[in-house]
């Protein structure tokens, strides 16, 4: 069992794509490599086979981002709100699109793994990004081209809601008077 152990201590320390971000995220999180590699193997078996898959895959995509974007609020700097605002547009655009497809993707073996790995991809601190990507390449095109029909749209939308609050707070204050007007001539 000991020799199973240096064996894996030994992967975990060695030059390459694995041992180099674990030594990242062992730098960034002062959490020991092999802690870092055994809670990944058991969060990616419950994914893959778990029940509750749904669940953990969205508390992942969920729980750091809204950590570290209320962490970026509090700063002082413009970047990391500008990086977790379009994690939020992209995570936004994903919910929708999974929302029209999921009875289909439910049925995909792995597809709750998949998802999560997408979800880290758009979350990962790296120049390859994930949100940023799609962002710049698919949903900033898409809004610079309808941005205009959405506005005046939206606009019309608020004028037509406003009118209707104030014609029903018109009718509510009209009904009030002639139900105080009634209750005054039945004394």
């Amino acid at each position: 069992m000991a020799a199973l152990q240096q064996r894996l201590e030994r992967f975990l320390h060695s030059p390459g794509p694995i041992g180099d971000l674990l030594a990242h995220l062992e730098a960034r999180t002062g959490v020991q490599r092999l802690y870092l590699a055994s809670g990944s193997v058991t969060s990616g078996l419950y994914l893959m086979f778990g029940y509750g898959a749904s669940l953990l895959c969205n508390i992942i995509g969920f729980v750091y981002p809204a950590y570290v974007s209320i962490k970026a609020i509090e700063s002082n700097t413009k970047e990391d709100d500008t990086m977790w605002l379009t994690y939020w547009v992209v995570y936004g655009v994903f919910s929708i699109a999974e929302f029209f497809s999921d009875l289909f993707l439910y049925w995909f073996p792995f597809y709750y793994a998949g998802k999560c790995l997408f979800l880290v991809w758009c979350m990962a601190p790296v120049p390859w990004n994930g949100s940023q990507l799609i962002y710049h390449s698919i949903i900033r095109p898409f809004f610079l081209k309808h941005h205009q029909a959405v506005d005046s749209m939206m606009g019309g939308i608020g004028t037509r809601a406003l009118d209707a609050a104030s014609s029903v707070t018109r009718e509510g204050v009209r009904a009030s008077l002639n139900l105080a007007e009634f209750a005054e001539k039945a004394k």
